[in-house]
């Protein structure tokens, strides 16, 4: 086995897990639509797709966790006689056994997506409990639409957020992309990430702290719907 059919198989684990995300997001919007269908997240349709999304965190925790014992396998093997490939598949398995037994699912409920999900859920309840506020839409529309657009911009690109991510620590928002490639670049720098948003004190932003808004991410996918 070489070392490039090996990074390989890795690329292709990772597109696998890219769709597993995907539909991770999918089973969070019809577990919206239900909530709000049924104003509440106590209906056992919902309670049996929080057990789903359970169930793929820790699919993806899995594959991260199998990704990174390859990885390290692999790097050992580099510094080491040609014959230790041959023991290559044999060390992945007994490593990567190891570090699962070490994992507890109880940490599966702060997985990115499962947080996603949950506040999802009860976003969508206090939406259906705040529709009677919405009566004042029609008097102020151009005002509502206005402060939309401004809610679903990113502050670093100025454009309309696709994937947006609310941080934990300030509760501002951003595009993923957008925020992800300036945390990488001051990590590059050796620099903390400071919030992009004008007046923030945040001065360390940093991927855990980053959870993606399905509510927001809905509510822009329906504005563009109605503008269509």
């Amino acid at each position: 086995m070489s070392l490039s059919a090996v990074h390989g198989a890795l690329s292709s684990l990772k597109s696998c897990q890219a769709d597993l995300n995907t539909g991770m997001d999918i089973v969070t919007d019809v577990a919206m639509d239900l909530s709000e269908a049924q104003d509440g997240g106590d209906h056992p349709d919902i309670q049996a797709l929080k057990a789903v999304m359970l169930e793929c965190a820790q699919l993806d925790r899995e594959i991260n966790c199998f990704v990174d014992t390859v990885q390290q396998v692999t790097a050992e093997a580099r510094t080491q006689q040609p014959e230790a490939m041959f023991s290559l598949s044999a060390k992945v398995k007994e490593h990567f056994t190891q570090r699962v037994a070490q994992l507890s699912d109880a940490d599966l409920s702060n997985h990115q997506k499962v947080v996603a999900f949950n506040d999802g859920i009860r976003n969508s309840s206090q939406e259906v409990n705040n529709e009677s506020a919405e009566t004042m839409e029609a008097l102020g529309q151009d005002i509502t639409v206005t402060q939309s657009q401004v809610n679903f911009t990113c502050p670093l690109t100025q454009e309309e957020m696709v994937n947006p991510v609310k941080n934990k620590k300030c509760s501002h928002h951003y595009g993923r992309e957008a925020i992800m490639d300036l945390i990488r670049t001051k990590q590059k720098q050796k620099k903390k990430c400071r919030c992009p948003v004008i007046g923030c004190v945040n001065s360390n932003v940093v991927e855990s702290d980053l959870v993606p808004d399905q509510m927001l991410r809905r509510k822009i996918q329906n504005q563009k719907r109605s503008n269509c």
